[in-house]
């Protein structure tokens, strides 16, 4: 065996995987999402309702604080039902293996037939793996379960408000700083910017494609902003 071979073997392909970031890395984008264009959809309707600063700002304000406790809570709730769903699967999984462990033992080996091995392999991987963690890979084979993919209710929560406040407090400081006549224009053109930073900058983490992300982010986000806006000045006409 060659010098290079025998490399080859003795180190390892360096892989990049992004599965272990899903549950954090979804909250956090819909966190941060979420609280730019909420909070910009909502100022850009007030303003052009003809409000005064104050009046927009008090609104971008009880928006960013109402966003970042209803993401909270609601990922909280939802990553908590999903939380739910796989401790009862594998309560159920660890009372089969109790009861019948020569009949999970062959279900395991059904499994690894299907994905191509013959009977005899099948039942010494099988036979190995249940010996270290038998819940651990019927978990695996079975549910499609795994540690790197387990719901985390605390973590999804507090992603999500965090990145919420943090993408919210970006309009209404433009609020703040932005002469009133230009408050709708430059709202819009940097929330823009800073929703394609977010979609390229998430789709790089989750090893995805930037453009394609960024796209997608820019358009519907500008679509919920205009509206919002066409909304507000429509019936801040005809209140005028």
């Amino acid at each position: 065996m060659s010098r290079a071979t025998r490399a080859s073997f003795a180190t390892p392909h360096p892989e990049k995987h992004f599965i272990n970031r899903v549950g954090w890395l979804r909250a956090a984008v819909l966190g941060a999402n979420d609280g730019i264009v909420s909070t910009a959809s909502l100022i850009m309707g007030v303003a052009a309702a003809g409000s005064t600063r104050q009046e927009i700002a008090l609104a971008g304000l009880a928006g960013l604080v109402a966003g970042a406790m209803s993401m909270a809570a609601g990922e909280y709730i939802s990553v908590s039902s999903q939380a739910d769903s796989e401790r009862a699967d594998l309560a159920r999984e660890r009372a089969e293996l109790a009861a019948d462990p020569e009949g999970e033992h062959e279900e395991l080996v059904e499994i690894y037939m299907r994905q191509g091995m013959d009977r005899k392999l099948a039942d010494q991987v099988a036979t190995e793996l249940m010996k270290r963690d038998a819940l651990a890979v019927h978990a695996r084979e079975e549910l499609g379960i795994t540690e790197m993919t387990m719901a985390n209710p605390v973590q999804a929560g507090m992603a999500s408000a965090a990145t919420f406040t943090a993408g919210a407090a970006l309009p209404l400081l433009s609020v703040l700083v932005t002469p009133m006549a230009w408050i709708l224009p430059c709202t819009l053109v940097v929330c823009l910017i800073t929703l394609g930073i977010l979609g390229g900058v998430s789709a790089k983490v989750g090893g995805a494609s930037i453009t394609r992300a960024v796209i997608r982010v820019v358009f519907w986000s500008s679509m919920a902003m205009l509206v919002t806006a066409g909304v507000g000045h429509l019936f801040g006409q005809t209140v005028v």
